[in-house]
């Protein structure tokens, strides 16, 4: 009986000292945007977040001239880094099972249309068929430490799948420091775990789809329970230009080489790794509301919310089944 009193007085303070530990908010910027993390610690941890992503940009990002994938795409000798490895993998594996909707070799379609690091004019079919000629996720693979091309003009662009496999490096750091309660974003992908300061489930708002280049449009179209589980989303309503009456939106469909002109506005994707929400929510608004549908069925693990346009240009929402006990409202 004592050995019991014990283990619950000793239980009690171990929770009253956990509630009353105080929750951190860190934020800043990385890869060309912005980040949250919110974690319960009597310590920030700040340097140590950023120094987790730095790690991530040096193997990862386009804008880093030094970084492991620059280097790739300048064809220069580089020693391959685990990160650049675990991405390139996971990238082609998804790539398969899309039959190519998602494809990290799209870097120079997507810098023609000039929504990548470069910058261009509307380009000519005949320009699109040229480049296409090296794009193509087939046209290169990972052979013991090296990068194969099958055409040096072939360039690595893994913005698609990056920030979210950022954010499952954040959280399994704080993971790593025993830290149970903690959410984190780099630029509206999110990892959460445990709860929140409010001692609630995290909850996270899908923004509603309205053009919005600016990016200060927040009205919101649901809520999701995204507790012990990674969310990302991917849509076409932040990135696009008007030219010529015409709007290009920046996801480009790799086989065709243009902008998609699917109905899907927006894709969100809850699954266990953030870097896989990542990069399924940006190939579903290659594949279109049909094939994604098809595919899901499939992949029953994938929580997969849509918002579409119907056919009188209304707003129209579908969701995977596995998704509805995520709906908070």
């Amino acid at each position: 009986m004592l050995f019991l009193a014990f283990l619950v007085v000793g239980t009690v303070m171990i929770i009253k000292q956990q509630r009353n530990m105080p929750y951190q908010h860190d934020e800043g910027f990385i890869f060309g945007t912005v980040y949250h993390v919110t974690y319960q610690s009597d310590k920030n941890l700040k340097r140590e977040i950023e120094a987790e992503m730095k790690k991530v940009d040096n193997a990862l990002s386009t804008f880093n001239k030094t970084s492991t994938i620059s280097l790739v795409n300048q064809n220069k000798p580089v020693k391959l880094d685990k990160m650049f490895t675990d991405v390139f993998n996971m990238s082609e594996k998804i790539s398969n099972e899309t039959e190519g909707a998602f494809d990290i070799t799209v870097a120079p379609l997507v810098n023609l249309w000039g929504f990548g690091f470069k910058q261009a004019a509307t380009p000519s079919k005949h320009v699109i068929d040229s480049i296409k000629s090296f794009v193509g996720y087939q046209k290169v693979t990972l052979q013991g430490t090296r990068v194969v091309k099958t055409d040096p003009r072939l360039m690595l662009d893994c913005s698609a799948i990056a920030k979210g496999y950022g954010v499952d490096v954040v959280a399994n750091y704080l993971k790593q420091q025993g830290i149970e309660n903690f959410i984190v974003e780099i630029g509206g992908e999110i990892v959460s775990n445990g709860i929140s300061e409010k001692r609630l489930p995290w909850k996270i708002g899908v923004t509603k789809p309205i053009d919005d280049s600016t990016q200060t449009e927040q009205e919101i179209q649901t809520i999701l329970n995204v507790t012990d589980k990674a969310m990302a989303t991917s849509g076409n309503y932040r990135n696009f230009y008007y030219k010529n009456g015409k709007k290009y939106a920046h996801t480009i469909d790799p086989k065709t080489g243009y902008p998609v002109q699917h109905s899907i506005l927006s894709a969100t994707v809850i699954t266990d790794r953030c870097a896989l929400a990542d990069a399924y929510a940006t190939s579903f608004m290659v594949m279109g509301l049909e094939r994604t549908q098809a595919f899901l069925k499939h992949h029953p693990d994938l929580m997969v919310y849509l918002i579409y346009a119907d056919n009188s240009g209304k707003n129209k929402v579908w969701y995977s089944p596995s998704m509805k006990e995520k709906i908070i409202e």
